[in-house]
C-alpha cells in the first residue's frame, strides 16, 4: 500500500471515529435530558444550515457562480416533502423519507428550468435571475390553494416527540454527514475538478474539452437537489411553512455562511454555519444591539479575512496530527543531537 493510499485510509477512519463519537455524545446528552428540547432543536437547525451552506458552496465555491435564490429551491423542496407526508396516508416513518427524496427531486427539477438559460449568463446576471426566481417561487407559493396561500402550510408532524428528542437530530445529522462526504467527494473526482476548471478559467476549460454547460447544470442540479431536502428537513423540524421565512434574506444569510467560511472550502461552510446559526441566539439577551453586534463581527472578518475564515484550504486532522508528530520527532531528535 503506498503512502498516499495508507494516509487516505487513516484520514477517513479518524473521520469516522469523530463523526460517530459526536453523534454518541450528543444523542446521550439530549437522552438523559441534560441537553432540553429548546438545545436539541437549536442543534438539529445547526444540521440543516450545514446542509444548505455545503449545498451552495458546490455552485458558489467549486463553479464560482454568484446564486441569489438558493432559499427558492429550500422552499420548493419544504413544500414537496410536507404535502407529501400530509396527504400520502403512510405512516410518516415511512412518508418522511420518500418525501424528503421527493423534495430533493422536484428542486432539482426547479434547478433544471431555472439553470438552463440562467447558467448561459455570468456574474451580476446569474444573480438576478436567480433572485427572481426564488422570489417568483415565494410569490406562487403566497397565492396557491394547495399551499394555504400566505397563511402557511401548518399542522407537519415532526419525528420528535415528547419521549423522543433525538429522532429528528439522528435523521438531520446523518443526513448532514453523507452531503458533507459526497461533496468531498465530489470535489476531489473528475468531475469536481472539471467544475474547479470552469470556475478557474471557462474558456481554457472549453478548449481542453470540458463540456461547460453540462457540468454547470450538474453542479447546480446537485445543490438545488441538496437544498430542496434540507428544506423538507426544515419543513418537518419547525412544523409549519411560512413562504415570507423564504424571501430574499434568507438567501443572504446562507450565502454568507459560505463567503465567510470560504468559497470553496467545505469544512469553512460547516463553520461558519453552526457559528452564525448560534450566534445569533448567544446574542439574544442582547436583543436591542444583537443585530448590530452580528453585523460588525461580519465586517471585521471580510476586512482582516477577505478570503474567508478557510479561503479554499480545507480543515484537516490528519494534518494536524502529523504536525505533531514532527514536532515530537524533531524534538526528539534534537535532544539526541
Amino acid at each position: 500500500m503506498s503512502g498516499v493510499s495508507k494516509r487516505k485510509k487513516l484520514s477517513y477512519i479518524i473521520n469516522l471515529a469523530v463523526v460517530v463519537v459526536l453523534y454518541l455524545v450528543v444523542s446521550l446528552l439530549i437522552s438523559q435530558r441534560i441537553i432540553d428540547s429548546y438545545y436539541s432543536d437549536l442543534i438539529t437547525m445547526v444540521c440543516i444550515n450545514v446542509i444548505l451552506a455545503v449545498s451552495l458552496n458546490l455552485v458558489t465555491g467549486l463553479l464560482g457562480q454568484l446564486v441569489l435564490g438558493h432559499a427558492g429551491f429550500m422552499l420548493v423542496g419544504a413544500y414537496a416533502a410536507a404535502l407529501f407526508t400530509l396527504h400520502s396516508g403512510l405512516p410518516l416513518s415511512v412518508s418522511f423519507p420518500i418525501g424528503l427524496l421527493l423534495g430533493g427531486v422536484v428542486a432539482a427539477l426547479s434547478g433544471v428550468i431555472i439553470g438552463v438559460p440562467a447558467l448561459r449568463l455570468k456574474g451580476d446576471y446569474l444573480a438576478i435571475i436567480t433572485l427572481g426566481f426564488g422570489e417568483i417561487i415565494r410569490v406562487i407559493a403566497n397565492n396557491l390553494t394547495i399551499t394555504n396561500g400566505a397563511k402557511g402550510l401548518y399542522g407537519i408532524e415532526s419525528l420528535n416527540s415528547r419521549h423522543n428528542l433525538i429522532a429528528m437530530f439522528s435523521y438531520v445529522f446523518f443526513i448532514a454527514v453523507v452531503v458533507i462526504f459526497l461533496s468531498f467527494t465530489f470535489g476531489t473526482s473528475r468531475h469536481g475538478r472539471a467544475v474547479i476548471a470552469i470556475r478557474e478559467d471557462e474558456i481554457a476549460a472549453e478548449a481542453s474539452g470540458i463540456n461547460t454547460t453540462y457540468y454547470k447544470l450538474l453542479a447546480f442540479i446537485l445543490a438545488a437537489f441538496i437544498a430542496g431536502v434540507a428544506g423538507g428537513l426544515y419543513a418537518h423540524q419547525i412544523g409549519i411553512i411560512d413562504p415570507s421565512k423564504f424571501d430574499f434574506n434568507r438567501s443572504v444569510e446562507i450565502l454568507v455562511m459560505v463567503v465567510l467560511g470560504g468559497m470553496g472550502s467545505i469544512t469553512g461552510s460547516i463553520i461558519s454555519a453552526t457559528v452564525l446559526t448560534l450566534l445569533p441566539e448567544a446574542l439574544r439577551d442582547f436583543a436591542s444591539y444583537r443585530m448590530l453586534l452580528y453585523s460588525i463581527i461580519l465586517i471585521c472578518v471580510m476586512l482582516f479575512r477577505p478570503t474567508g475564515l478557510l479561503g479554499r484550504s480545507e480543515f484537516s486532522l490528519i494534518n494536524i496530527i502529523e504536525k505533531i508528530k514532527n514536532k515530537q520527532n524533531s524534538k526528539t531528535a534534537g535532544k539526541e543531537g
